[in-house]
């Protein structure tokens, strides 16, 4: 039961990074690597400012903001430095491994013997912190989609879609572009800065995987639940994020080495993404199994075509 509580807690917390993964990866159609740094980035701020004295609140706060600010840095290097998305996310991950270490002062921070939000969470009950999480990942999924649905979400959207056409909308693509990473790693600082909390503390290391987690997430919520509208594909994102962990959590249930997670987690998305081809084929081939032998048979339309032609 507890592991079974935890799973689900961590889940809601990686839920919120997952939206952010989400924006680049699905609506901007970005590969955007510098998740890896800024997930990092939220915990070492959050970390260092509770260890210094400022509220839990306004440490999390912050670190939303050192995540728009790294993001703004990935979106320029990319628009105004014509540097590859790609590329534009690996040495922005690289410079910010050296950022965290300069925020943080050393490669790891302990929480232990401060006030967290968690330290306020635990005290609403034992399904306090669970409740918590929740509710902010709902928040923040609802609040995604009202954004995705307002003018500058829909340029987002179409920026994404095609930048040709939305540009001769006379639409600034490159602002567009970097208010996309900066939102979506805030995201994910966000998401960085709530983990380095639950676990109690923060680690120069703690966002190594991350965008294969965040991917991984994004790619099992759509083949489970399907993304045909943006409520339903955060929806996905949120619950393949959940599904995630409780995989993750079962694999150690049956005597799977930690060691193993990153096999694991290139295992859950490799199944992902080979199932719905799999399963799609199996339909097509089912459904001319079906065509042909009705045209064997003699189908009603087609017996009734043949009198046709006979008395014509």
């Amino acid at each position: 039961m507890e592991a079974l509580m935890g799973s689900l807690e961590s889940g809601c917390i990686f839920a919120i990074m997952a939206l952010g993964v989400y924006l680049t990866f699905r609506i901007l159609d970005f590969p955007d690597l510098t998740v890896d740094g800024s997930f990092a980035t939220g915990g070492a701020v959050a970390a260092t400012l509770i260890t210094a004295g400022t509220a839990p609140f306004l440490s999390t706060i912050a670190s939303i903001g050192a995540g728009i600010v790294v993001g703004a840095m990935t979106g320029i290097l990319h628009t105004k430095g014509k540097i590859n998305p790609l590329l534009s996310g690996i040495l922005s991950m690289i410079a910010l491994y050296s950022i965290n270490l300069r925020i943080m002062g050393k490669a790891n921070v302990p929480l232990l013997g401060d006030d967290t939000l968690f330290t306020q969470f635990e005290q609403w009950g034992d399904y306090g912190v669970l409740a918590a999480v929740a509710v902010i990942a709902l928040v923040i999924k609802f609040l995604n989609d009202r954004f995705l649905h307002t003018e500058i979400g829909l340029a987002i959207r179409a920026t994404g879609n095609n930048q040709r056409m939305i540009r001769s909308f006379s639409t600034n693509t490159d602002t567009t572009i970097i208010l996309g990473l900066s939102i979506s790693n805030g995201l994910v600082a966000l998401s960085g800065a709530l983990y380095a909390q639950y676990q109690g503390f923060a680690d120069v290391s703690m966002g190594i995987g991350m965008i294969v987690i965040g991917l991984a997430s994004v790619i099992i919520g759509e083949a489970i639940f399907g993304n045909k509208t943006i409520f339903r594909a955060t929806f996905a994102v949120v619950g393949g994020a959940i599904i995630y962990r409780l995989v993750v959590a079962l694999a150690m249930q049956v005597g799977l080495d930690p060691s193993d997670m990153k096999l694991m987690t290139a295992l859950i998305v490799i199944v992902a993404l080979v199932m719905p081809r799999i399963s799609a084929g199996f339909k097509e081939r089912k459904r001319r199994a079906a065509h042909a032998k009705m045209r064997a048979d003699g189908s009603p339309s087609v017996r009734e075509r043949s009198e046709v032609k006979k008395h014509a």
